[in-house]
């Protein structure tokens, strides 16, 4: 039997225990740089709040490569503990540059790859807690209103029935929809690739300057299609939009990640906030309505919504290319350059040029005509012409050390940029002449 002061000393061993453990646990801001929105971000964060009392978290939100930008910039004295986006090259870039710490989570269940690519970073600089697909989402009642067929695969959206109704978010400002560049340069190689790229970029009726923007308009009718990141499609569905979404065979499934910033404030609090993340109650958070993306823990796909997509089992996804990181890093830059260059700022002349070939295209269905034909034909071909190779995009001395960044560099970018913007409106005014040629000849 306990007497009153055995009781006295147990109860005094407990609160130093208590004490000791409280001392311990990490404490204050967790300061992470995100290019998620709010939609994705408050209910993680109120979920970490809840199951870590000592900890807030505030999350700055700035597109990828402002992200990877404001890192680098802040490097000397770190103002933030994470970094937590979707594109697996920005964290290549950040581990190469050292801005990324070594860490090894604790919590288990979590297989080594997704599809066929791996899940965390090899040397454990940077973690998936997210799987991510790139494809097409579209209104139906859009659709149906519009008497637009569903798409299946990239080049569908080049068809004529998909003028003026689909829209994409520019690579320069969305490390995803980079990534869906590149799965479809990486699947049908840089002259195909491109060529696709193109010709769907014809059809477009915007290219938004933030990711967020597309999938809002397609949930509200602004536009009728739009390429994104498959969580906004799925979290459009949760919320009730009348959204359906498609991977086209020529995609890719990567992790999207979180990484401790090199240096950062609060590494122990960064260190919680990834192992909440990964953890199952963190994992289970995904599948909110306004979040549905797909989990890393194979388990957690039981407590899904029906029809929910399931990385580890579903057939389409073990289709899918395996997407090679480290040439997409490579050549992020002279990408993202190109798309701005060849389509961005020659938007409205492409669109113009591609509702001329589709015009000469309908005629030749009442009226077939070798010569329009073949002038129709030649117009495709200038359009999809490229300034440069799919080597030189890679390892030309000249454009590598122009898109490396510093005084010199921006001035070789400019000359090059000028170059591919000159190459475009010359191949597009000749492209323009043989689709009214085709055209005049089919009428």
């Amino acid at each position: 039997m306990l007497t009153r002061r055995h009781w006295l000393h147990a109860l005094a061993a407990s609160a130093l225990l208590t004490s000791a453990s409280l001392a311990q646990a990490p404490a204050g801001k967790v300061t992470v740089v995100t290019s998620f929105s709010k939609d994705v971000t408050e209910p993680i964060k109120k979920a970490f709040e809840r199951a870590n009392p000592g900890l807030t978290l505030e999350v700055q939100n700035r597109n990828t490569n402002a992200g990877v930008k404001f890192v680098d910039e802040t490097r000397a004295n770190p103002q933030s503990d994470l970094f937590w986006a979707s594109a697996p090259d920005a964290f290549e870039v950040l581990k190469n540059k050292k801005l990324l710490q070594n860490y090894k989570p604790k919590v288990t269940g979590i297989p080594a790859r997704v599809g066929s690519y791996p899940i965390n970073d090899v040397d454990g600089f940077y973690f998936g807690f997210a799987a991510s697909g790139y494809g097409i989402m579209w209104n139906e009642r859009y659709l149906r209103a519009n008497r637009i067929p569903e798409p299946k695969e990239w080049i569908d959206l080049a068809k004529p029935a998909y003028h003026n109704h689909v829209s994409i978010a520019s690579p320069a400002r969305s490390g995803t929809t980079h990534l869906t560049l590149e799965a479809i340069l990486q699947a049908e190689g840089w002259e195909k690739g491109w060529a696709t790229i193109k010709a769907m970029s014809g059809n477009f009726n915007q290219i938004a300057e933030r990711s967020f923007g597309v999938p809002d308009a397609v949930n509200s009718g602004q536009v009728g299609l739009g390429i994104v990141i498959d969580f906004f499609a799925f979290s459009a569905q949760g919320a009730g939009f009348p959204v359906k979404f498609v991977y086209p065979s020529a995609t890719t499934v990567v992790p999207a990640n979180i990484g401790i910033i090199a240096g950062a404030p609060n590494k122990a609090g960064a260190e919680a906030f990834i192992e909440f993340l990964l953890s199952p109650a963190g994992q289970e958070v995904l599948l909110e309505p306004t979040i549905r993306r797909l989990p890393v823990n194979p388990e957690i796909y039981a407590k899904a919504p029906a029809g929910f997509p399931n990385p580890f089992k579903d057939a389409n996804f073990k289709s899918m290319i395996h997407f090679d990181v480290e040439k997409s890093e490579r050549r992020t830059a002279v990408v993202d350059t190109l798309f701005d260059q060849l389509i961005t700022f020659q938007h409205n002349d492409l669109k113009a040029i591609t509702k001329i070939m589709h015009d000469a295209e309908t005629a030749l269905e009442k009226k077939n005509n070798a010569a329009a034909r073949q002038a129709l034909g030649e117009a495709r071909a200038l359009i999809s012409q490229m300034p440069i190779t799919e080597s030189q995009a890679s390892s030309d001395n000249d454009i590598v050390a122009a898109f490396r960044g510093g005084a010199d560099g921006k001035t070789r970018q400019a000359e090059f940029e000028r170059r591919w913007a000159s190459f475009a409106k010359d191949n597009y005014a000749k492209a323009k002449a043989k689709a009214e040629e085709a055209l005049k000849l089919a009428r």
